[in-house]
């Protein structure tokens, strides 16, 4: 492209961007940049694990799921397992060789002729991994060798958890290595953002809370200790990707539902970690705001304090309504809301927020079900009807 044509392609993206800027009242419908990304509307739909890519490879289903949600202006696009040895959520996806690269490339191009966004999740679970579905059938590995509270679910229904190894200081390269390679192996997939979840009870989290992590070596003791591991992942994946591409998702007081994980102080804990965010860079932040699976938060948390340490796009998550969600970014405390089993039961979740259409229920029995029950069978909202 030359200078003439580059800089009448920058002024047509302005003009595009200004008109974008007046189409729209509601501050969900505004759209915003994310990184090199001019996103259409502020609306996420959050990484949900739903437990329909048996074999670690996305399949036909997964493609009519993610691209039948487009509409959002951001996909995240649900916990996908770095290893083997990290796939601990029983038919969750993975990305660590050529398969699963094939078949992510199926579900990205889907999501872009339909002109949606899509980011990976990049995962690994740590001690929350059942031995039964350990590529090997030993015990996991976790920051510290201390019995892991809770239950895992396997194809045989849910289990205990075990107690883990700790995985040795020598080990950790190895595991930066698998976070380096599954960066490269999404951008090959063809997605437009990456994120690394450290949140949720899984490694990185592990290695986070104080309740998991024992260890007194330099990645335990100090917050800035138990940060480490997080910011070596995700230098590597910096290193691929840029700062411009990359983000981190966060859940200072989710327990994780069955995994039971907290730390002490997660004031001074999360303080820290986000700080070392702002200082990498990255492009955004995602954060669990409360318990995902209570009614009401149990455990009192200054999340503005964490919006206000952090200079990028902050993602706010759980518990979202239209009306919370507007009143959020109108406020200043969100850039963006992800919405989670909200778009699991609407996909067209957008148009029905756009037109005041009534949303569907969520059916919870069909949450992890194999097949499309559930997962695809969600009725869209049929032409004119609306309402407020």
């Amino acid at each position: 492209m030359n200078v003439r044509s580059g800089a009448r392609a920058g002024r047509d993206s302005e003009l595009h961007w200004e008109t974008l800027m007046s189409d729209q009242s509601a501050e969900l419908f505004q759209p915003i940049r994310l990184g090199p990304l001019f996103l259409p509307n502020r609306i996420a739909m959050s990484p949900m694990t739903r437990a329909r890519t048996p074999g670690g490879v996305p399949n036909d289903l997964n493609v009519e799921y993610y691209s039948s949600r487009a509409d959002a202006g951001l996909i995240f696009a649900e916990s996908t397992a770095i290893s083997a040895e990290g796939a601990g959520l029983v038919y969750c996806p993975h990305i660590f060789n050529d398969d699963h690269v094939a078949g992510w490339k199926r579900v990205t191009d889907a999501v872009h002729v339909k002109g949606g966004k899509i980011c990976l999740q990049l995962f690994h679970c740590g001690h929350n991994l059942h031995p039964s579905m350990h590529p090997r059938g030993v015990v996991p590995f976790g920051p510290s060798a201390i019995p892991a509270k809770g239950t895992i679910r396997t194809p045989e229904g849910r289990l205990p958890l075990s107690t883990p190894r700790a995985l040795g200081i020598e080990e950790i390269p190895g595991v930066i290595v698998e976070y380096r390679r599954a960066a490269e192996l999404a951008m090959k997939a063809g997605f437009d953002l990456i994120q690394v979840h450290a949140g949720n009870g899984y490694l990185l989290d592990q290695f986070l809370r104080d309740s998991t992590n024992r260890r007194t070596d330099a990645y335990g003791g100090s917050p800035e200790n138990r940060r480490r591991f997080l910011m070596e992942a995700l230098d590597a994946v910096v290193g691929v990707w840029g700062r411009d591409r990359v983000g981190v998702r966060i859940s200072p007081t989710n327990q994780a539902g069955a995994y039971e994980i907290a730390d002490s102080d997660p004031a001074t804990l999360f303080s820290c970690v986000v700080d070392g965010l702002e200082q990498v860079g990255i492009a955004f932040l995602d954060v669990v705001e409360g318990e995902t699976s209570e009614p009401v938060d149990r455990f009192p948390f200054d999340f503005d304090m964490l919006r206000k340490r952090f200079s990028g796009v902050y993602i706010a998550n759980n518990r979202h309504t239209f009306e919370s969600g507007n009143a959020a970014i109108r406020s200043g405390h969100a850039d963006m809301i992800s919405f989670g089993r909200t778009f699991i039961a609407n996909p067209d979740l957008v148009r029905r927020f756009r037109l005041g259409i009534p949303l569907n229920p969520l059916n919870r029995a069909t949450l992890y079900e194999l097949g499309a029950s559930g997962y695809l069978d969600y009725p869209l909202a049929q032409d004119g009807q609306g309402g407020s």
